[in-house]
């Protein structure tokens, strides 16, 4: 099934709440965003379960770096 990367960063920016969607790119660093946090990352991990169907665990958000890193785990994953 192919994905769109812009509805996968506008879902991803959604998880915020003080941080400015336009901020968040395909290639941002998501851990170097001020608002990044570990409630943040569960937020993630449930987006991708109930978006996408896919599980992603906290070892897969510790490895990755950017918006695309995750995107391509949940493709990879789909």
């Amino acid at each position: 099934m192919y994905m769109e990367k812009d509805e996968f960063v506008a879902n991803f920016a959604n998880q915020f709440e003080d941080t400015d969607a336009s901020k968040i790119t395909f290639e941002t660093l998501f851990k170097d965003l001020d608002e990044w946090s570990s409630l943040l990352s569960l937020s993630v991990i449930a987006m991708c379960d109930e978006e996408y169907g896919v599980k992603v665990t906290g070892d897969d958000i510790k490895k990755s770096s950017t918006v695309a890193d995750l995107f391509n785990l949940v493709v990879s994953r789909k």
